[in-house]
């Protein structure tokens, strides 16, 4: 696990390595262990390393054999020996015992079609130089494993094309405006993320998940457009051929129990986030039978009525774990809020939660830690695989009568919502219908933090939806799931929107910032490609959430899980806000970063904050503004004229 940053099309060497070395520091938290750099006329890549796989000889870049090629990596490929051993039949000498090694050898060996073999998390950069090390770089092919694990963002700036993990290391390039991007705004309040291919930052853009984009490294660089090489239909089918109810789950059971075994793969120690939940309980049950002493972490709170510590911790002792619980109170929060929310690469409305468990893993000598990300949108753990067949239902009856009609009715239908249980989700049914044709499916209702009828006029998501980048991904997430299930459509949306949006970018900057890297063993692709392509009368189980999951690890399981309403790993926001925390984010609300007033203003965000108090809506809206505040206080300019782009002609590279 690492960070990587480049510099494609530069004038010159010097000018490349000023760029990547600009830019390293802002990504020593992702690799502490060691620095590679590679230097070319016309190019420059760096890496830093977190050292997991091969820790004495996994240096990078790694070279082909002839000098050709190189590549900096970051993420694990799982598949590497059985890679190693086909390249080496095929006559490929390998130099070291580390994943990376395999990739620029499949790369050599199938060109862009070693993509289709690589099992794992990757975001890389392959540089070729036909000439050897000492030549110019021909070209330089950037690429992003298929669910999105790990990130990848790049810019175009003065002919010369920028990539690395992180935005705030292309930020600190000198070469990008730091300037807020108007409809990622909008998609921000929609969603509390920024949603792929956009970034907050004008100008920078993420690689999509199961894209590469392949670069010539001759100045004047043009844009590009990047290319799939995965997707729904490449491996959906009816899998019509499925027989009884239990050949599922024991294929499931398999395919898990594979995927926890490479996923265990690493010359350092490796641990679990354990919660109370199906996912970690299943993962770690049978990681606890490939390993013995696994290490287990949690996070608990004082709020019994939160925390899951207590059932993570009945689990540890029946699985026999070495179990690390980390207690977290208010005060402990507030002491660590401003580091946590520091660690944020994009803003978002969640991750604090892995901030802190990853934190205690790495405290306690880890380097790697499993997760049981995945489970629920494969399996059906959420409440969107039951609301979102509902909000569908609403949107058609909604699409058929005229909208004089719907708003005449509106009124009668927000009364009721204020009487609500969960306003928001009220209101989330009256935007669906209201104006059903304002997202491109009705799962996306589902998802919303500020529906699209409130957000502020300068944010309106009306105007950002026909060509925003991150609404196009939306409009083409949608047009692959017609006329399939709604099972299947839910989770694939899920997979495509919230996960990669929220959940798995979250937790790689908060895991990385505390240089331990987190692997997701229900992302492994033969079992997401599996499921996915079950017919829904073997995933759906009226009266069980996630029953096939259960069915898999039936015999592993303690007796009373998976039978209960789904918790979800969320830190008691709604106390603290309300209690110690809401001073320190109310003073900063108020302190409200001008680059965001242009788009969302002061007096909305403290609007919100006082429907929070007055509990007219969740902790969640006011605690994205007040994330969003923070991040663009410390990574955006106010104005054009604060963040200059020129360009220096000698070197090409800002003075």
């Amino acid at each position: 696990m690492c960070g990587i940053c480049g510099a494609i099309g530069t004038q010159s060497e010097e000018a490349a390595g000023i760029l990547v070395q600009r830019m390293m520091p802002a990504i020593v938290h992702r690799g502490p262990d060691e620095e590679g750099l590679l230097l070319a006329p016309n190019a420059a890549a760096g890496v830093r390393r977190l050292s997991i796989i091969d820790v004495p000889g996994g240096s990078q870049p790694i070279w082909n054999e002839s000098g050709t090629l190189a590549v900096v990596f970051n993420g694990e490929i799982y598949n590497y020996r059985e890679l190693r051993t086909e390249l080496e039949r095929s006559g490929h000498t390998f130099r070291t015992h580390s994943d990376t090694e395999a990739i620029v050898h499949s790369y050599e060996q199938w060109g862009e079609g070693c993509l289709q073999r690589l099992r794992g998390m990757f975001s890389f950069a392959i540089v070729h130089m036909p000439h050897g090390r000492a030549g110019r770089v021909a070209d330089v092919l950037l690429a992003r494993d298929r669910l999105g694990i790990k990130p990848l963002y790049y810019a175009l700036a003065g002919g010369v094309v920028l990539f690395a993990s992180e935005v705030r290391a292309l930020l600190a390039s000198g070469r990008i405006p730091a300037q807020v991007a108007p409809e990622a705004i909008a998609c921000y309040l929609l969603f509390g993320s920024v949603g792929e291919p956009s970034t907050l930052v004008e100008g920078i853009s993420s690689l999509p998940p199961g894209h590469f984009l392949k670069l010539g490294a001759e100045a004047p660089i043009s844009a590009q457009t990047p290319a799939p090489f995965w997707s729904l239909s490449s491996f959906h089918t009816s899998n019509s051929g499925v027989g009884a109810a239990n050949e599922p789950a024991g294929q499931v059971r398999a395919l898990i129990e594979n995927s926890v075994r490479s996923h265990l793969i690493a010359d350092v120690p490796v641990g679990v986030f354990l919660s109370g939940g199906m996912d970690s309980t299943a993962i770690t049950a049978l990681a606890a039978r490939e390993k013995s002493a696994v290490r287990t972490f949690t996070v608990g709170f004082p709020d019994a009525g939160f925390s899951e510590a207590e059932e993570a911790r009945r689990t540890a002792d029946r699985l026999g774990t070495s179990h690390v619980e980390f207690m977290l109170s208010a005060a402990e929060m507030l002491a660590c809020m401003e580091e946590s929310v520091a660690a944020f690469d994009q803003p978002s409305m969640d991750g604090i939660n892995t901030y802190f468990v990853s934190w205690a893993a790495r405290q306690a000598g880890l380097k790697v830690a499993l997760s049981g990300l995945g489970s629920d949108e494969l399996f059906g753990g959420y409440n969107t695989f039951r609301t979102a067949v509902l909000l569908a239902r609403l949107a058609r009856f909604a699409r058929a009568i005229p909208r004089a009609f719907r708003e005449a009715a509106s009124p009668a239908l927000r009364s009721l919502s204020a009487l609500a249980a969960s306003p928001d989700a009220s209101r989330k049914a009256l935007s669906a219908w209201l104006d059903p044709a304002s997202l491109p499916h009705p799962y996306f209702f589902t998802r919303t933090l500020f529906s699209p009828q409130v957000l502020p006029s300068s944010a309106n998501g009306k105007e950002f939806l026909p060509a925003s980048p991150w609404a196009q991904w939306l409009e083409r997430a949608a047009a692959e799931v017609r006329g399939m299930d709604p099972f299947t459509s839910v989770s694939w949306l899920e997979l495509r929107s919230y996960l990669v949006n929220t959940l798995l970018r979250d937790t790689d900057s908060m895991s990385m910032w505390n240089s331990l890297e987190v692997r997701v063993p229900f992302l492994d692709t033969a079992l997401v490609e599996y499921v996915l392509a079950l017919p829904p009368s073997a995933k759906y189980f009226k009266r069980q959430p996630k029953g096939l999951l259960l069915a898999a690890m039936q015999g592993d399981m303690p007796p009373l899980a998976g039978t209960g309403p789904k918790r979800t790993f969320t830190l008691p926001w709604q106390n603290w806000l309300r209690g110690p925390l809401g001073g320190s984010v109310e003073r900063q609300m108020r302190d409200w970063s001008p680059a965001l007033e242009a788009h969302v203003s002061r007096e909305f965000a403290l609007q919100t904050w006082r429907d929070f108090l007055e509990r007219r809506t969740s902790w969640s809206r006011p605690w994205s503004l007040y994330v969003l505040n923070e991040w663009a206080k410390r990574n955006l300019s106010s104005s054009i004229e604060s963040a200059p782009n020129q360009i220096s002609a000698a070197t090409g590279v800002r003075a």
